[in-house]
């Protein structure tokens, strides 16, 4: 087989193998943008964090088809590759590895996709449980603040309540003094036995 023949059917199947690593690249780059943006709209609107995983989680569904469109892709170039290899058998072992790399690269890629959603669900929970955490706070800062009501108004109250049985005491003195009603004996004694 002349040289330069054999260096263009290298050429095509390292081409193949360029685009369809590219593709999958393109692929995860997409994805991390993807993710980069869900990450800023959740940390400003963590009391909506579940409405939006629950978006994300039919993107990741729209995703993995695509990644799994990819697989069949590899393998057609893997046929291109074995068609290729007939032709260049001494270089086998090196497109085979091109194709294992690829290969390897979609599976990755499907890891991590699915690594992601689990991320995300994780931080929808623990956003889930800060909310809780901050409600059963509030109410409990309300009922604190009811109590201190209470109390203040006892405290305000008792004060108002000794001074008004003071004045009902003077006025009773008072109004003693003033009428000039005097008892009688028997019956001072009989006041005084009472408390005695």
């Amino acid at each position: 087989m002349p040289d330069d023949v054999f260096r263009i059917v290298i050429t095509v199947a390292v081409g193949i193998a360029s685009v369809a690593f590219l593709v999958q690249a393109g692929i995860l780059i997409a994805l991390y943008l993807l993710v980069g943006k869900t990450h800023r709209k959740l940390v400003p609107l963590i009391d909506k964090a579940e409405p939006v995983v629950e978006r994300i989680g039919p993107m990741i569904d729209r995703i993995e088809p695509v990644v799994e469109k990819t697989g069949p892709l590899l393998e057609k170039v893997g046929a291109m590759v074995a068609t290729v290899d007939q032709v260049i058998g001494e270089n086998r072992p090196r497109v085979a590895a091109i194709s294992a790399d690829a290969a390897a690269i979609v599976k990755e890629g499907r890891e991590q996709i699915e690594h992601l959603g689990g991320v995300i669900r994780e931080t929808a929970e623990r956003a889930r449980s800060r909310v809780e955490q901050i409600d059963q706070t509030v109410e409990s800062t309300v009922e604190q603040a009811g109590q201190v009501g209470e109390n203040v108004k006892r405290a305000v109250m008792r004060p108002v309540r000794e001074v008004n049985g003071l004045a009902a005491g003077v006025s009773a003195v008072i109004s003693t003094l003033v009428r000039g009603r005097k008892y009688p004996v028997d019956a001072a004694t009989q006041d005084e036995e009472m408390f005695i």
